[in-house]
């Protein structure tokens, strides 16, 4: 049977409307007016659980299944993370405040960046931080130094390159030797890395850490990392006597965005990349490491969807059609940043033959203000139909911006068949709030 759907939360209703996690998105939209982020709450969840099960059966749940939070921080998906007893990744003071106000355990939080600044140190430490992943030389010290202050041992992980190339796009692809990210091994850094972080005494060195891309389909970036990875862990454990407790191969499993993307089985991935990671440390004799992995884009894009509405149809003969909408790059930026490519739907015509081709364009002074081009839609499309982007639970609110003093849209959870508001709509009196 052929796949009518990017997302399997989508449907048709009988009454020509898109259905999105069981809702009604016309419905929605009158409720809660447009722009509008919808978030599917019941597939974060079950997408938690499916992290977290693949876990247990192939790692007997030796390790821990971190949300990359920069993917979509707010109170509500912390206070999410906590009632699914997951552990979060935070590379911020404003993402440790968010999920400190959301309740969330800080003790079960890991702290990223390259450059955290010591009043970034000292905030997490200050608030009971888990872990660092130590991105530098500076931060180590910068971590001991403060640690030493406050009379305790920091527990550390370091960000090593296992210099991979993975092929997806570069402005995502973090694992080379020339990355910003960490300190590669095949230069020496890392093993210097390593040395400075056991001897300084206010450091509690707990494993190795490394993230080499997005939008990963298959095992074989993962088998690739720990392959490096555990041949490095061996050779600091053969030379310095430092068995790793952690080893954490960060995350980037992919999303289908549109038809043509392949669907990542999440459970095979796990099983293949936990076959060779046993196979590794048996050959290495090496004690398996409590493994982590930090799905962000994966648990929430698809749980995501934004509607607008449409104010203008602007047809050029022998040219180019748009479509603009009430929206555009300050709620989603991400096409005008790396191309990115989206399934695009109207919500309020699914029964109508899509003929025009159009480009979907916000209402940004900005020529590149482009949501998606040459995307199909019906002829009838008019002043005040509905446009429906998916997979946008991904860095969509996360990058939104007040260009132009446009409000950010709210965030509307769906579960179980009721809506609610996670984030309201900012209102104008918000944007000047820190005008003096």
């Amino acid at each position: 049977m052929e796949q009518r759907f990017i997302c399997s939360n989508l449907s048709d209703g009988p009454n020509g409307h898109l259905f999105f996690a069981g809702q009604d998105t016309v419905s929605l939209a009158e409720k809660y007016g447009t722009p509008l982020y919808l978030m599917d709450e019941d597939l974060i969840r079950a997408k938690c659980r499916l992290f977290r099960r693949c876990l247990e059966k192939y790692f007997g749940g030796h390790g821990n299944i971190l949300y990359a939070s920069k993917a979509a921080s707010f109170k509500r998906i912390y206070e999410i993370m906590r009632e699914e007893d997951m552990c979060v990744d935070v590379v911020s003071p404003g993402e440790i405040y968010t999920a400190l106000k959301a309740g969330f355990p800080l003790e079960k939080a890991w702290f990223h960046s390259n450059n955290k600044s010591d009043e970034d140190i000292a905030f997490a430490l200050d608030h009971g931080i888990g872990y660092f992943v130590a991105e530098s030389f500076e931060e180590l010290n910068a971590i001991d130094s403060a640690a030493a202050e406050r009379g305790i041992r920091q527990k550390v992980l370091l960000r090593i390159t296992p210099g991979i190339d993975t092929h997806t796009f570069e402005a995502v692809d973090t694992g080379k030797v020339d990355s910003k990210f960490g300190y590669a091994i095949e230069t020496g850094q890392a093993e210097e890395f390593l040395r400075l972080a056991l001897s300084l005494d206010n450091i509690e060195l707990q494993g190795l850490h490394c993230h080499v891309g997005s939008q990963l389909f298959d095992s074989d970036v993962f088998i690739r990392s720990a392959r490096i990875m555990l041949d490095f862990m061996s050779h600091v454990r053969d030379i310095y006597g430092f068995e790793a407790q952690q080893l954490n191969l960060g995350g980037g499993f992919g999303v289908p965005y549109v038809m043509s993307d392949p669907k990542p089985d999440i459970d095979k991935i796990m099983k293949e990349t936990a076959e060779e990671i046993h196979r590794l440390c048996e050959k290495h004799r090496l004690k398996i490491p409590d493994i982590g992995f930090e799905p962000g884009r994966s648990m929430v894009a698809d749980a995501g969807l934004t509607l607008y509405t449409v104010g203008m149809v602007k047809k050029i003969p022998g040219f180019i059609n748009y479509v603009s909408v009430d929206g555009g790059m300050t709620d989603n930026p991400r096409f005008a940043l790396y191309g990115a490519e989206y399934t695009v739907l109207p919500a309020d015509r699914m029964d109508e033959s899509r003929n025009m081709v159009c480009s979907i364009v916000g209402r940004c002074c900005e020529s590149g203000d482009v949501i998606q081009p040459s995307v199909p839609m019906p002829e009838g499309m008019e002043r005040g139909s509905l446009v429906a982007v998916c997979t946008t639970g991904a860095y969509n609110y996360s990058m939104a911006s007040n260009y132009n003093r446009i409000g950010r849209p709210p965030i509307v959870m769906l579960s179980g068949g009721e809506s609610y508001v996670a984030v309201r709509r900012e209102n104008l009196d918000d944007m000047l709030m820190l005008d003096e």
